[in-house]
């Protein structure tokens, strides 16, 4: 695991961009503490006239060795014919098999190889298929810059979920790229304006969605998607390429270009549900619950293999508990050592999952630590969010997180989690009341809907009442994924937090950018829980990686260690949008004969083969923090009215002071908690951070 970065066309002395490149790989020394290298290179470029005759390339690289410890794993590293360099973060699980390949093909002959780390292996490889039929064979996570020395041109590329980040953009003229957004802004006479436009989407979220960022000119690499560029000296505006790609959801093979740049999808998420959707899974529950169990337990074979110690996150959860049994039958076979888990609990009331995780590792025989935290030990963790995240960002389980990773980085350098089971199995009770919801209302036109939807809102008492208001509002979803846009969007409030953009108008919400749906896989009037699965292909899409394994990557990066996510392997995804909705969701009779419904029913079968259904089967509680109360206390209450200061947001010109101030009145007199209001903390904390950059 690794950090990359580079900047083409810096009109310095090589001196300056020596020192330019040293405070970018400085600016994320976390993700890569073992190394660092940096190449120069200079040729000319295609098409150039006068100071364009000629194009400086920079690549620069923070290295944590996971596989080859030893130098020939160092970047940035060049290919053994010279054609192609290339700065690359992440792991290639299957990297032994493509090596084989590659000498089966006599691409390569095995006394060749100058060590065994992927990083070489992945550079033979483009070279030998080309980029996107090398990373159609990878099985594994990254963010990659290659530059061709034949054609001049640059190509980035990243991973086909999102595990691995990829910002690029310009600044002053020169384009750059890098894994951490903050080390763009280390560019000389950065001066990029916030891009107030995407200040809605957040205030929405609690994140910018891709391809969007916090800086104007500056984007996100999209998953499962490549940036060609033909000339990386002129500045070009990716706006269009991106939208059309948006709007036709991201398939796989599409390819848009502008003016001297290419977007290519290597891969698409929503390809691979509509694949399984149509050639669904034959076989019963059970072949359903062994086919599973043979897939996960060869990905997560595959992610074991490490030069470093290995280890797993563990919680009370299905998805955890699952990856850990897994892992421990694996250690069992192989004759190796226990597997090796890491909880962390909280003495709080309804927030501490650690007694129960202790159980289940008790019961798997792993080696098992664990660490309870204290809220000091939580408060402390608040200054360094701004700078690790580089760009307002505000799950407040990035807290948690953070002190697991630290914990965990204690004694090992890689952990496995289970992130995605709620997605790939409908874990999220938001996808049982999206389907009880629809299911109400599907019965009634949508034009009916829609105006009995406007003349609620319109009532006082209506407007007055948030609960009603929701389900007003909710009233006029034309479609089941109106419903969970509208889960988050439902309050017209949120959107006046950011000030109008003079000039313009805010970018559309994410998700009414999702392709409509092909009516033969999402046949609403047929199969009810069919709207709940195109929440979960959306949550995909948008939220999972650009919430969740955003946080994840951060936070453990910035405590130097390695996260893998097993149950994002393709054969995985590929299987879990194969399975009939049935073997996904269990309908359960309480004693008063109310029916309810939970998720995850074959994976659960999984684990049930490992640990006793009733060890599983209590209220999960979360992996979260009591934010909501701590900052009515001292002394977060103060920190709170100090960022949220009217003087100071009015001064700064972004944020509406009465919004603003409403919703802090409603909170701390009222008790009306809503999500924004750690949004608008991080937000501030993010403006703080750049406010003693520019006094610095």
């Amino acid at each position: 695991m690794c950090g990359i970065a580079g900047f083409f066309n810096l009109k310095n002395s090589r001196e300056e961009r020596e020192r330019t490149i040293r405070r970018m790989t400085d600016r994320m020394r976390d993700r890569g503490p073992d190394a660092e290298g940096a190449a120069f290179y200079a040729f000319p470029a295609a098409g150039g006239q006068g100071e364009d005759a000629s194009c400086d390339i920079t690549f620069g690289h923070r290295r944590l060795a996971i596989i080859d410890l030893t130098e020939t794993g160092a970047q940035p590293m060049e290919s053994r014919s010279g054609r192609f360099s290339v700065v690359y973060n992440g792991e290639i699980y299957n990297h032994r098999e493509i090596a084989k390949t590659l000498e089966d093909e006599g691409k390569i002959l095995p006394s060749n190889w100058r060590g065994t780390s992927d990083t070489e292996i992945l550079l033979e490889a483009i070279e030998a298929w080309g980029m996107a039929d090398t990373l159609k064979k990878c099985r594994g996570m990254l963010a990659i810059a290659v530059l061709d020395h034949e054609t001049g041109q640059i190509t980035l590329a990243r991973d086909r979920v999102g595990e691995k980040p990829l910002y690029y953009g310009f600044v002053n003229g020169c384009f750059v790229f890098a894994s951490d957004i903050g080390c763009l802004t280390e560019m000389p006479g950065f001066r990029n304006d916030i891009n107030r436009a995407v200040l809605p989407l957040y205030f929405i979220h609690g994140y910018i969605p891709a391809p969007y960022t916090i800086w104007q000119d500056i984007w996100k690499l999209e998953p499962g998607t490549m940036l060609t560029v033909d000339a990386p000296y002129r500045y070009f505006d990716p706006s269009e390429e991106l939208d059309a790609l948006q709007r036709k959801g991201y398939t796989a093979g599409s390819a848009r270009s502008g003016q001297g740049h290419t977007y290519t999808v290597w891969w698409s998420m929503r390809e691979t549900a509509e694949l399984g959707l149509r050639h669904p899974f034959q076989g019963s529950f059970t072949e359903a619950g062994e086919e599973l169990e043979r897939i996960l337990t060869a990905s997560i074979r595959r992610q074991m293999i490490a030069d470093v110690p290995l280890g797993a996150f563990l919680s009370a959860g299905i998805d955890s508990s699952t990856i850990v049994a897994l892992m421990q039958k694996i250690a069992r076979e192989d004759g190796g050592e226990p597997a090796r888990t890491f909880t962390i609990g909280m003495r709080e009331q309804g927030f501490d999952e650690a007694p129960i995780a202790a159980e289940i590792a008790a019961h798997l025989g792993t080696r098992h630590t664990e660490k309870y935290i204290s809220k000091e030990d939580a408060l402390q963790v608040i200054p360094k969010l701004a700078r690790m995240f580089g760009e307002p960002f505000a799950d407040s389980s990035q807290i948690p997180t953070f002190l697991v990773s630290a914990m965990t980085r204690e004694h090992v350098t890689v952990s496995l989690s289970g992130d995605a089971g709620d997605e790939l199995f409908c874990g999220y009770t938001s996808y049982f009341s999206i389907r009880r919801i629809w299911n109400k209302m599907r019965g009634i036109p949508a034009p009916v809907r829609k105006l009995t939807s406007a003349a609620l809102i319109g009532l006082p008492a209506v407007k007055r009442e948030e609960i009603r208001r929701t389900k007003a509002t909710l009233l006029a979803a034309g479609r089941p994924i109106d419903l969970h846009r509208l889960e988050s969007d439902h309050d017209p409030v949120i959107r006046q937090i950011a000030l109008p953009v003079s000039g313009g108008g805010a970018l559309p919400h994410k998700l009414t950018q999702f392709a409509d749906p092909d009516p033969h896989l999402w046949p609403y009037g047929t199969e009810e829980w069919e709207c709940a699965r195109e929440s979960m292909l959306a949550d995909l899409v948008f939220y999972h990686p650009d919430d969740i394994l955003v946080k994840v990557d951060r936070c453990a990066m910035a405590n130097s260690l390695e996260t893998r996510v097993p149950l994002l392997d393709p054969d995985v995804l590929a299987f879990a949008w194969s399975l009939p909705t049935e073997y996904l969701v269990e309908r359960v009779t309480g004693g008063d004969g109310s029916t309810d419904y939970v998720g995850k029913r074959v994976l659960r079968e999984v684990l049930y083969r490992y640990v006793p259904r009733e060890l599983m089967e209590r209220p999960k509680k979360g992996f979260g923090i009591p934010i909501e109360q701590w900052l009515l206390e001292e002394p977060l209450r103060s920190w709170a009215e100090e960022l949220l200061d009217p003087e100071r947001i009015r001064r700064e010109g972004l944020l509406d002071v009465r919004v603003v101030e409403k919703l802090w009145k409603d909170y701390t007199e009222r008790g009306s908690w809503c999500v924004q209001i750690w949004y608008l903390l991080m937000f501030e904390e993010f403006m703080n951070m750049i406010g003693e950059r520019g006094a610095a």
